[in-house]
């Protein structure tokens, strides 16, 4: 199954052959932007939703000092903000922290979804109550677990969710240290010592600003790492 739209929502229950063809036309027109750029920002009016097909998304606060706070990460097959135009206005901002392709998918687009093809409908509601869970987990992240074992945790999150879009490769997380420390909510140079506290575990190797996981078993274990929030149960299908 090439559709990464299709991979991400068949793991929430089998879609029908309609369903496939309707989601590759949603995936019909892609477009291209560079890493560190706004798909939108705080305080605009959203007309579209967003699809990752490839690369890495955020979604981001700055504060009043300037520094930023990385809130969520939207990978390939995920939608930023699936009911945002509900909103009117962004509270938030979405940018890439990597080179991506995305497609745009109109209010219309989403509307048929939800009002034609129950099937997929159920998958999107599902994909929304998942985005919801990973909040939560990254709120105990931040109160409850230490830096290492946060970071740690954050790999294998990623880990599991490229895997079930069959987007999982040699490199984990092409994120720089100063990204890292804006989503763990702590300090460049503390992040720069926790991910090289790792390193000399033996349990990521780092090379041209790329994380790689050598033993995910391992890392799942040092991480208390249990992935049952992401509901990942149905295995997607080729």
């Amino acid at each position: 199954m090439k559709n990464v739209l299709a991979r991400k929502l068949w793991n929430a229950g089998r879609l029908a052959s309609e369903d496939l063809k309707k989601l590759d036309d949603v995936i019909a027109d892609p477009f291209q932007l560079d890493a560190r750029e706004d798909l939108i920002q705080h305080g605009e009016d959203p007309q579209n939703v967003h699809l990752v097909l490839s690369g890495m998304v955020c979604r981001y606060k700055v504060l009043q000092n300037g520094k930023r706070a990385i809130v969520a990460l939207m990978l390939p097959g995920d939608i930023c903000d699936l009911h945002v135009a509900i909103l009117g206005r962004m509270d938030h901002s979405i940018g890439t922290l990597t080179e991506c392709s995305l497609v745009k998918i109109s209010r219309g687009v989403i509307e048929d979804l939800l009002d034609n093809y129950p099937r997929i409908r159920r998958a999107l509601f599902w994909s929304t109550l998942v985005d919801e869970a990973i909040l939560r987990e990254w709120l105990v992240n931040m109160g409850r677990r230490r830096a290492d074992k946060q970071m740690a945790h954050l790999f294998c999150e990623v880990h599991a969710r490229l895997t079930a879009v069959n987007r999982m490769h040699d490199a984990l997380m092409p994120l720089t240290q100063e990204e890292l420390a804006d989503i763990l909510g702590v300090s460049t140079v503390h992040a720069q010592r926790v991910l090289s506290e790792l390193r000399n575990q033996g349990l990521v190797t780092v090379q041209d600003s790329r994380v790689a996981v050598p033993d995910i078993v391992r890392l799942r274990q040092f991480a208390e790492f249990e992935g049952d929030y992401l509901h990942l149960e149905h295995a997607a299908a080729e």
